[in-house]
């Protein structure tokens, strides 16, 4: 291909996005060393909403948007994103494709102290902004309180010290990415105790779906094993018209033994979930998640859907 020596990537601002951001940066320097990069940094809607819980937002595209306005004005070629903030529809003129690999999917948890979720006293505060976190821990602990913490990660990680906080839970990969992962005090089975976000732990790239040149650049970057897991889960979320604001989760396993994919539609309280299980065709990828999301919706996951989606209830799930 003919490689033009400049591209620019946009990111929001905070520590985690610009360090995944540099993650892209990096790897396109040297893959092509002629080139290059340019790091343009935005603040999203979501990093602006600090007083409230994100679910008075009632908006899909909070930690993304601002970055898609940045493509459609041609002030970026590629936006660099948590694959897991990304709504399940793009807009007609954007495309996405996966980064690297996987990081690791599972939540974790950082306490103030090492005792396990399940030996916290009962009534310790956990902090989380994300409602499927919240919903699946009630299931396993009812009896501990759960309270919206915001911010990045490094002010949730000061309210943990300074607040009324016994733990806090967040994904593993941005803890990881950004070197904490020594903090972390407990990992949660993806599998049997809270299922992942869709994509948790994907970087995703947005770009302008006519500009080849860009893709061309991001292809050789990308995995297929990677790009299997993110198709099959991310039509999961698309199938269920739903976006990082919903608590339903789905985690796609690909071993050398194969793929399968297990799925979750919970009510915000936890009382109410809907759990599905498929193996996924490693050829046709999301049409093993469309088929993964009709049986939770067939199985109750509608009616919990269509409850959650009444006015003033839209929960957001943030990074």
């Amino acid at each position: 291909m003919t490689v033009p020596d400049f591209l620019r990537l946009g990111s929001r601002e905070s520590p985690l996005a610009l360090a995944q951001t540099h993650m892209v940066a990096d790897a396109l320097k040297r893959r092509w060393p002629q080139l290059r990069v340019e790091i343009k940094t935005y603040k999203t809607q979501g990093d602006l909403i600090l007083d409230k819980a994100l679910s008075k937002a009632g908006d899909k595209g909070l930690f993304v948007k601002e970055l898609e306005v940045a493509l459609w004005q041609n002030e970026i070629d590629l936006a660099v994103h948590s694959m897991k903030d990304m709504p399940g529809e793009l807009p007609d003129d954007l495309a996405l494709v996966s980064f690297g690999h996987r990081e690791d999917p599972r939540d974790v948890m950082l306490g103030k102290d090492a005792i396990p979720f399940g030996e916290l006293p009962a009534g310790s505060v956990i902090g989380t902004s994300s409602l499927r976190r919240e919903a699946q821990l009630r299931r396993i602990r009812p009896d501990l309180k759960y309270e919206v913490i915001r911010g990045n990660l490094q002010t949730r990680y000061r309210k943990l010290q300074e607040g009324p906080y016994q733990a806090i839970i967040l994904a593993a990969a941005g803890v990881n990415r950004l070197g904490w992962d020594d903090r972390i005090t407990q990992y949660f089975d993806a599998w049997e105790e809270t299922i992942p976000a869709v994509a948790q732990g994907i970087l995703g790239v947005e770009y302008r779906k006519e500009d080849c040149k860009t893709l061309d650049y991001l292809e050789p970057l990308s995995i297929k094993n990677v790009e299997v897991a993110r198709l099959a889960e991310r039509a999961v979320l698309s199938a269920l018209a739903g976006g990082c604001q919903l608590p339903l989760g789905a985690y796609c396993r690909v071993t050398d033994d194969g793929c399968d994919m297990k799925g979750v539609v919970l009510s915000p309280d936890g009382n109410e979930a809907v759990y599905a299980h498929l193996p996924v065709d490693f050829n046709q990828p999301a049409e093993s998640g469309r088929a993964l999301a009709a049986i939770l919706l067939d199985e109750g996951g509608r009616e919990i859907l269509d409850a959650i989606r009444q006015p003033q209830k839209l929960p957001v799930d943030s990074p």
